[in-house]
C-alpha cells in the first residue's frame, strides 16, 4: 500500500507531503495506481519549479523511492508574492482531494492522510 501523508500548517495551508510505500496493485511496470501517483508527484514538482518559478525541495530515497516534497513558496513566511502562495497551496491541494477520489476505486492500495506540520 502506499501511504501519502500531507503537511499543512496550523492555519490550513498545504506545503507538502511524503509518499511511503508501494501499491501492490499489479507489478512493477503494470501498476496503474503507482505510475499516476508518480505522473501526479511530477506535475506538482515541475508545475512549482518551472510554471511557477518556485523552490521546491524533494528528495527521493533511491532504494524505496519514498519521496518527501516541499514547497515552501505556498506560505507567506517564505515567499512575499500572494498570488504564487495561492497557487502553490491550491496545487497542493487538488492533489489531495485527487488522492481522495483514487481512493474510492483503490482503496486497498493507497491511503491518504494530513498532519500539522510547521517548518
Amino acid at each position: 500500500m502506499t501511504k501519502i501523508t500531507f503537511y499543512k500548517t496550523e492555519d490550513g495551508i498545504y506545503y507538502g507531503f511524503r509518499e511511503t510505500g508501494h501499491s501492490g496493485y499489479e507489478d512493477a511496470g503494470k501498476d496503474i495506481v503507482c505510475a499516476a501517483i508518480s505522473a501526479m508527484t511530477m506535475l506538482i514538482i515541475n508545475t512549482v519549479e518551472v510554471a511557477l518559478a518556485s523552490p521546491i525541495d524533494y528528495r527521493i530515497d533511491e532504494e524505496s523511492t519514498d519521496i518527501e516534497v516541499i514547497a515552501r513558496g505556498a506560505l507567506p513566511k517564505y515567499e512575499s508574492d500572494k498570488k504564487k502562495n495561492y497557487a502553490i497551496a491550491s496545487l497542493m491541494l487538488g492533489y489531495y482531494h485527487q488522492l481522495h477520489d483514487m481512493i474510492e476505486d483503490y482503496y486497498e492500495y493507497l491511503d491518504v492522510d494530513e498532519q500539522v506540520q510547521q517548518i
